[in-house]
């Protein structure tokens, strides 16, 4: 299998684990757009004129934006560099988690503001009565069957993809795969609402509509947060953003372990999947430094994790203080 199907655009493979787990998400993504859709459409038949049910069907198909932005960045990450972008096209990734996570916090901005006007305006949702097969049968009930039904995909899909999140150290797939994971809560509010309706609660459906657009909203900040971050250069982190990463120390001391290296301090930033990293390193004795030892060492730390992409070893008489600093000062999530 060559690097441009499946490579890191580098002229390196993935490791063959790797390259199952990248396809297995890639399935897992296109089954999501697909059930994604089926679900908008059914949601879109029965929401009437439910303003819970009107955010809930925009929720689902914002709910394609995350798996459309990793099926688009998966892709262009396979690309090799070239002259414009000597180190590839890795911030794709990122790229698509900025546009997917901008897209989830202006519309659910946009819809909270208008189901808070729907509740200040007292507006009163009419859900009338359609007849299937004959009989008579309050709308609200389709509304919350389908509710209930549509959202066992998404919890079951979500599951699979958190699984395939973290080796692949994807924060696109992550971030999908915990709205996915937390659909049911809008559910379960767009549900409340539309029964609320029917026991005369007036108000549980814009309220349903506006917690439902909270969510949205949450969903916004916290991906917006994260893709700024990433683009950005801010240190490595792992892929749910929790903490600073791990290879972050295990590079400063695999390189301070070298024999030839008097003090060592470097500086990680995520580029995607991908690691790239600059290590700035004091010699013992300047005279027996090498390019074949620094070569060395390059290779050594390529060899941690494959995550490690460009290493820069840069040989310095002193370590520069406003450049890079341990990794115990990291800041805080």
């Amino acid at each position: 299998m060559t690097a441009g199907s499946r490579g890191t655009g580098d002229g390196r493979e993935l490791p063959e684990p790797l390259q199952r787990t990248l396809r297995a998400a890639i399935r897992l993504e296109w089954l999501t757009v697909a059930s994604q859709l089926v679900i908008a459409v059914l949601v879109g038949v029965v929401s009437g004129q439910s303003q819970a049910m009107k955010v809930a069907w925009i929720d689902d198909a914002l709910s394609l934006l995350p798996p459309a932005a990793f099926l688009v960045a998966s892709h262009r990450i396979r690309r090799s560099p070239s002259a414009d972008h000597p180190y590839g096209f890795h911030r794709s990734i990122g790229v698509a988690h900025l546009v997917a996570a901008t897209a989830l916090l202006a519309m659910g901005g946009y819809l909270a503001v208008d189901s808070l006007i729907s509740l200040v305006t007292v507006e009163r949702p009419p859900i009338g009565i359609v007849v299937i097969g004959g009989h008579a049968l309050w709308a609200g009930w389709l509304m919350v069957v389908v509710m209930a039904v549509t959202n066992v995909s998404p919890i079951v899909l979500g599951h699979f993809k958190m699984k395939l999140a973290e080796p692949l150290h994807d924060k696109v797939l992550y971030a999908d795969a915990a709205m996915s994971r937390a659909n049911w809560t809008s559910a379960l509010a767009t549900i409340v609402g539309v029964l609320g309706v029917g026991l005369g609660w007036w108000w549980a459906d814009a309220t349903a509509a506006v917690v439902v657009s909270a969510g949205i909203v949450r969903d916004g900040v916290s991906n917006l947060r994260s893709a700024i971050g990433g683009l950005t250069d801010r240190r490595a982190r792992t892929f749910d953003d929790a903490r600073p990463h791990p290879l972050l120390r295990r590079i400063d001391d695999v390189a301070a372990s070298q024999p030839w290296v008097d003090a060592v301090r470097s500086r990680v930033r995520d580029e995607g999947h991908l690691f790239h990293v600059e290590v700035f390193v004091v010699p013992t004795d300047p005279r027996q430094l090498s390019v074949q030892r620094c070569a060395d060492l390059v290779e050594t730390l390529r060899g941690l994790d494959w995550k490690i992409h460009d290493v820069v070893v840069a040989p310095l008489p002193a370590l520069p203080e406003h450049q890079a600093f341990p990794p115990e000062e990291a800041e805080p999530a």
